[in-house]
């Protein structure tokens, strides 16, 4: 390490002679990236999280290509009156229709979706009827016809009437459920008619936040120019659905980011400056009473310095690192976006050590090019150590699949290296103009012997290092054995905001009655025959799952629209044997509301065409060009929010092979998350263990010896595991957002047992108090300020990035405790076993 640092060392001679050209290019520099930093966009869409090619997401991009993904906008309207509802819903429609965006040169909406005609479905329904369902009518008819000519002869008993009625019931049950499906409401209604739905179809995509703020924004004043109060004194009007949730969500996260950053940032701030302007001063007026030139009010003038030197290297090492990840990545995802404030915790560790040991060496008075030659050797090496060691521990992550970690990890590293490089070589330059100007003032140090004398006899041990050691092993082991007990959040809806708008849309809308299918999942084929197939396959996977179904139906329109000229020919004749049977002397006076029904149902006499079928009916069954898709459609007989639902889901309909062979991937946002929770649990110790593992290559590559790299990484694991101890006893659990945490939190974690480490051996036996009096104290500030970055995310409204903040905060807290304490202990119950080597 030594040798690389002796590499570099010409750069710091540079600042010294050219402070100003070195700055004024960083900053340059950070001005163009930056420019492109700030057009980076928050990406929401699960899909982006995983592998592009995951069959999954292929399937599912397929789906969006062929099928469209459409997400709908919904207005409900309520009043009273059921006719003042479907004027103003008429009115809005025409309205709303005419709206036009002129950024885009379109309409906003494209059509909508409100009276339903059902009347020729009503005139037609066997012929939307399955085979099955063909052949239970006849069966039932003929049951019918029987029990009419039995109850016809005086002479017959029927000892079993209960259980024929059964039967037949059950077998009208499929159609009977089929034909309420088939032949909705004609409104979109609630029960009573006081609350009424209207759907209308955007043009744009949901992930284009200006087009739906405009969208928005005009919608707000075409109600306003409606005045739905003119229509009904009581009217009331929400809109929006799950589109305004989506933005919603997505003006939360972004608001969650700066607030957190504007938290964070502040905090760690005035941190820095109280810390270094208060040590500094204390310093100052303890020092030689001749060199005392300056008052109260000249310190506190210079209260932002150590702010000023610490923060311009920072910031410019932000701007570099989000302007690479635009050309690099594109955007950001919604476990990346907090990446600024966390990364500005992180990487002023390294200005805190640098600034503190090259204020200590220039207390002393030494010469400001030597100070700073001083500082990079020896400080310089434990922060290449502590920063490569975090930044590569984090660049593992990069080699998971999942692209939430993935991605996470390629802007934390590179944050890191580049902070890391800032604090080395533009610091300096910053140091030597703030120098020059006399806005860093020092008074050389004043060592009394005396009391030097009589500290060392009172701090030459650290006291209770045996207990120390002993307990935190024990707990540590209880931890261990008990691991099993740390549990994972499944349930989506725990992680996600709350938004009072939306949930009060959904009391209002959920009153008008809707189908319990809901949240489908569709299977791409190339052709009827192969669809046909692959909804056998899954029906045989509803009857033959008895102790988990997931699957409430299965559906295609092939299956119900003849999709050749002698599949149609076939139905109607299925459907002139059950007219035949509806006409049979023996049911032809019957009235009977299921009958009636049936006859209407059954007057299709000739083919018919898609164009006839009523739009709502067909719109899901077709292509963007119109043309019958070859899809199967799934729906879940199970709540999706759950993770562990949605993953059986996934594992049921997810995959369907063929006899031939062929193999078909389902695809939905449902199924996309169920594969990124198997994947990210796949994933996660895999990650966790290679980050270990980087971290003790790393270290013993930085140490050159086994036994230091032990005994600097043993408070790292002591902590993480003191970290889940803490879980189990307050019921915190790991989920989709803070598992990206962990190996954060190894990277970030081994910075303290390095740089204590690392002064110790500089220093020599018996010095851990002076250690901890001055490198101490920087590693205390230094994860305290991490802490800050991190805990700005505990004030924001989104419980997955709250969860990130928690977990960090209490991983990183353990750290530093482990290292204050269990580390001194470990070490001098190690001195006093004659077990510590200098010389490796």
């Amino acid at each position: 390490m030594k040798k690389i640092l002796q590499l570099f060392r010409p750069l710091v001679g540079l600042n010294y002679s050219k402070p100003y050209w070195v700055l004024g290019g960083t900053i340059l520099l950070a001005v163009i990236l930056g420019n492109f930093a700030v057009q980076l966009k928050i990406d929401t869409d699960l899909a982006n999280l995983l592998p592009e090619k995951n069959p999954h997401v292929k399937a599912l991009d397929e789906l969006q290509a062929t099928v469209g993904g459409e997400t709908t906008m919904e207005v409900v309207i309520k009043s009273p009156s059921f006719e003042d509802n479907k004027t103003f819903a008429r009115d809005l429609i025409q309205k709303s229709l005419k709206l036009y965006d002129d950024k885009k040169d379109a309409y906003f909406l494209e059509r909508a979706e409100f009276r339903k005609n059902t009347e020729f479905l009503q005139d037609n329904a066997l012929y939307f009827a399955t085979s099955d369902e063909l052949s239970d009518i006849k069966e039932y008819l003929r049951k019918e016809i029987k029990s009419a000519k039995e109850e016809a002869n005086p002479f017959l008993v029927s000892f079993d009437e209960e259980e024929e009625d059964s039967a037949d019931n059950d077998e009208m049950a499929d159609f009977e459920e089929s034909y309420d499906a088939l032949i909705p409401s004609e409104y979109p209604i609630s029960p009573d008619s006081t609350v009424m739905k209207v759907t209308f179809y955007p043009t744009g995509s949901k992930s284009d936040l200006s087009y739906l703020r405009r969208m928005f924004s005009s919608y707000d004043s075409l109600l306003a120019e409606m005045d739905p109060a003119s229509y009904n004194k009581e009217m009331e009007v929400q809109y929006g659905g799950r589109l305004k949730r989506h933005m919603a969500e997505i003006n939360s996260i972004m608001g969650d980011v700066f607030s957190s950053f504007a938290t964070g940032i502040s905090s760690v701030i005035i941190l820095v400056m109280v810390y270094f302007s208060f040590k500094k001063y204390l310093n100052y007026r303890r020092g030689n009473s001749k060199g005392k030139d300056h008052g109260v009010w000249e310190h506190l003038l210079r209260l932002p310095v150590p702010a000023l030197v610490i923060g311009i290297p920072l910031l410019i090492s932000l701007c570099w690192t989000f302007g690479v990840t635009y050309f690099i990545l594109g955007s950001l995802n919604t476990m990346t976006s907090v990446l600024f404030v966390i990364l500005f915790g992180m990487g002023i560790d390294y200005g805190i050590h640098f600034y503190a040991r090259y204020i200590e060496f220039r207390v002393e008075d030494t010469p400001i090019l030597e100070a700073l030659h001083k500082t990079y050797d020896n400080t310089g090496s434990a922060i290449v150590v502590s920063g490569l060691t975090t930044a590569f521990s984090l660049f593992v992550l990069i080699l998971a699949q999942f692209r939430g970690f993935s991605e996470f990890g390629f802007i934390a590293g590179s944050g890191i290296i580049l902070a890391l490089a800032c604090m080395l070589f533009v610091m300096p330059a910053l140091l030597v103009i703030f120098e020059r100007y006399n806005w860093i003032v020092f008074n050389e140090r004043i060592v009394d012997e005396s009391t030097a004398e009589q500290k060392e006899s009172l701090f030459t041990r650290f006291p209770m290092s045996r207990s120390i050691v002993v307990m935190g092993l024990l707990i540590s082991v209880i931890v261990g054995m008990n691991f099993q007990q740390l549990g994972f959040q499944y349930d989506f809806g725990e992680l996600e905001p709350e938004f009072p708008e939306y949930e009060e849309y959904k009391k209002v809308a959920g009153q008008v009655s809707s189908s319990d299918k809901r949240n489908p999942a569709y299977i791409l084929a190339d052709n009827q025959k192969q669809v046909l197939q692959i909804m056998e396959k899954l029906r045989h996977k509803m009857k033959s799952d008895t102790t988990s179904p997931t699957i409430l139906d299965v559906e295609a329109l092939p299956e119900r629209f003849p999709p050749t000229d002698k599949n149609a020919r076939e139905k109607l004749k299925e459907i002139a044997t059950v007219r035949e049977l509806l006409d049979d002397p023996f049911l032809r006076d019957q009235e009977d509301a299921q009958l009636d029904k049936l006859r209407r149902a059954a007057q299709t006499t000739q083919q018919l065409k898609i164009s006839q079928m009523p739009d709502y009916f067909k719109s899901r069954f077709l292509t963007k060009q119109g043309d019958i898709g070859n899809f199967v459609i799934a729906y879940p007989s199970v709540g999706l929010a759950d993770g562990e639902q949605s993953i059986a889901f996934k594992n049921d309909v997810g995959k369907v092979t063929l006899d031939s062979g062929e193999t078909f991937y389902a695809a939905s946002t449902s199924i996309i998350a169920a594969e990124m929770l198997e994947l990210m649990r796949k994933e996660s110790p895999w990650m966790v263990g290679a980050t270990f593992f980087m971290v003790f290559i790393l270290m013993y590559f930085a140490f050159r010896s086994l036994r230091w790299t032990l005994i600097a990484m043993l408070p790292l694991t002591v902590g993480l595991l003191w970290l889940f101890g803490i879980m189990m006893l307050t019921g915190m659990m790991f989920n989709f957002y803070n598992l990206v945490v962990l190996p954060a939190i190894l990277g970030i974690g081994e910075d303290n047992g390095v740089h204590l480490a690392h002064r110790y051996r500089e220093e020599g036996k018996s010095s851990m108090w002076d250690v901890l009096s001055s490198t101490g104290q920087h590693v205390t500030i230094g994860s305290i300020t991490t802490m800050l970055g991190f805990a700005g995310l505990l004030l924001t409204n989104h419980p997955g990035l709250q969860s990130i903040g928690t977990i960090a905060v209490i991983g990183i807290g353990m750290t530093l405790v482990t290292a204050l304490t269990f580390l001194p202990a470990l070490i001098q119950w190690l001195e006093d076993r004659n077990w510590i080597r200098f010389s490796e």
